[in-house]
């Protein structure tokens, strides 16, 4: 609601582009600042401009957009730049569109981009196909501000006419393109930078990072609920102020309860990053980047901005969207509007536990080793537990579970199997919709009747999260698109943390152990993935078999 009345707030003024603090007042009218006085004041608050979560998957945190913004923004995010990445794969424009059109019912200042991998590889079976000529039109619309992070580096390399068109045609409507290069390096590295692609998420380590940055990239320090590369790159905010920037990539809901952005920030602080240059990588730098239309507190920009108690824990008083104050005291003040739609592919069928039997081919075995926290897995050699009827199960005293992937597109598709080291479960099984980056029905479980039992419950619900125990389960649908719910924030939140609990009675310690889940489907991160086509070596680009031939 706009209003010719002119409203003003005093306190410490962040100045991010001229990288100081000062005090003074910010005059601000129908939603634009109209001047800003350096004046003293007795206000301690600092005023600031909102953050910016410079590389997000919404899908990934289970909730509609319009959710996730009442969620984040009491945490001081005014704005995200989303690659809509997960539910194209599964629905394709429609799905693109959905976001875009759910996200205009909160203040958030989305910046959706094009994703540029659906499918996002040949070794996994997906729900749409957006190809060169598509994604020319989408980038085509104003609504649509980049291309999305470019995971098929090999096309890049091997100048595959697809991804090059794609590419080309970012260039020519001169939007950003988005990275995704984990491990590249040398000549290949070059040869990736030089194609346009200016931003990476992927980085392992400081000197990966020193590398891209040295070609011109910009980095994305990463801290989300699965993985998190923060500590082995925060000195290049220090080294690299204005080609380093913050983001999550995938935030599980009971994690948005605690905080989003204000966190990174106050985690960068106490490694000692100066509080401006920590604030320049989540406002300035992705404003910039990405030519958002969001205000830097500046005479004539948007009155976009946030009042913080300290620069120390960054704890948000309150939230200024277009000049309207949207949360206050950790509570955003717009209301939870429901859903009246519905969009989805889901055909799967149920499935019966003879469906899981894996009879053994030899006395070893390739699995997958895990670490918390990390998205790169291990593969390992390893004997499998067989029982007298030359079946293959789980052996939960190794902490070795059978893994299982079905793709979700088809009925009476193949099942592929899988074995996984370090989930810590003892007993039970758990079963989700959500596996990057197609999202075909995956499970991992102590036991084949429970496996069985979870994946359809998934299947009946048409898309959703559960853990089953015995004749216990505990689960969350997921009728959009089978990877986020249309119910308020708080009670996502609730349940997947009641989800959470339980998994950790069944054993397991991870930190996100859904989201650990659904990132080993992922052919695009090294280093043995499990995809609805089988086993997958991602070092040596080839599906692999389950059993080792001496």
């Amino acid at each position: 609601m706009k209003t010719d009345q002119i409203s003003y707030i005093s306190g410490k003024i962040v100045d991010v582009i001229n990288q100081r603090i000062y005090p003074g007042k910010i005059e601000f009218q129908n939603g634009i600042i109209v001047r800003i006085i350096e004046t003293e004041t007795e206000e301690e608050q600092f005023i600031c401009p909102g953050f910016i979560d410079s590389h997000l998957h919404i899908e990934s945190s289970l909730l509609i957009p319009s959710e996730f913004a009442r969620a984040s923004i009491p945490h001081g995010t005014i704005g995200c730049v989303c690659d809509p990445h997960e539910i194209a794969n599964v629905v394709g424009i429609e799905g693109i569109d959905f976001m875009i059109r759910d996200g205009l019912r909160s203040p958030m200042k989305y910046c959706f981009g094009v994703p540029s991998c659906v499918p996002a590889t040949r070794y996994e079976t997906a729900g749409a196909n957006i190809d060169a000529h598509l994604t020319d039109r989408l980038l085509e619309r104003q609504d649509l501000y980049f291309l999305g992070e470019m995971m098929n580096y090999e096309g890049v390399l091997n100048n595959d006419p697809e991804v090059i068109d794609k590419i080309d045609a970012a260039k020519k409507h001169h939007k950003p393109i988005d990275g995704h290069a984990p491990h590249l390096h040398g000549n290949d590295l070059q040869k990736y930078v030089a194609s346009g692609i200016s931003t990476d998420h992927e980085c392992a380590s400081y000197r990966e990072g020193f590398e891209k940055i040295k070609l011109g990239m910009i980095i994305q320090i990463r801290d989300g609920s699965a993985a998190t590369d923060f500590n082995n790159l925060i000195e290049l905010v220090r080294d690299f102020p204005n080609q380093t920037m913050f983001c999550t990539d995938d935030k599980h809901p009971d994690d948005l309860i605690s905080g989003h952005m204000n966190l990174i920030l106050a985690k960068a602080v106490k490694k000692g990053i100066d509080p401006v240059t920590a604030i320049r990588a989540c406002t300035l730098t992705p404003v910039r980047h990405y030519k958002m239309d969001v205000g830097l507190l500046r005479q004539g920009d948007p009155a976009d901005f946030i009042i913080l108690k300290d620069l120390q824990d960054f704890e948000v008083k309150t939230v200024y969207i277009n000049g309207i104050c949207v949360a206050s005291n950790g509570k955003s003040l717009f209301e939870y509007k429901p859903l009246n739609e519905e969009i989805n592919q889901f055909k799967a069928e149920l499935l019966d536990e003879k469906d899981l039997i894996i009879s053994a081919l030899s006395d070893k075995i390739r699995a997958m080793k895990i670490t918390d926290g990390e998205l790169f897995t291990k593969t390992v050699v390893t004997y499998p537990n067989v029982t007298s009827d030359n079946n293959v199960i789980s052996d939960p005293e190794r902490d070795l579970l059978k893994l299982v992937v079905l793709n979700r597109y088809s009925g009476g598709a193949k099942l592929q199997f899988g074995f996984v080291k370090n989930f810590g479960l003892k007993q039970g099984a758990f079963a989700s919709s959500v596996g990057h980056d197609s999202h075909n029905l995956i499970a991992i479980g102590t036991d084949d009747q429970e496996i069985a039992q979870a994946m359809n419950w998934v299947i009946q619900n048409k898309g959703g999260l559960v853990a089953c125990r015995q004749n216990e389960s505990k689960g969350i649908s997921l009728p959009i698109a089978g990877l986020m719910s249309p119910l308020p924030f708080e009670e996502v939140s609730s349940r997947y943390q009641e989800m959470s609990r339980f998994v950790s009675e069944m054993g397991s310690s991870l930190h996100a152990p859904f989201l650990t889940l659904a990132f080993l489907s992922l052919p695009v991160i090294p280093e043995l993935r499990l995809t609805d086509k089988g086993l997958f070596d991602v070092y040596q680009n080839k599906f692999v078999s389950l059993f080792i031939m001496d």
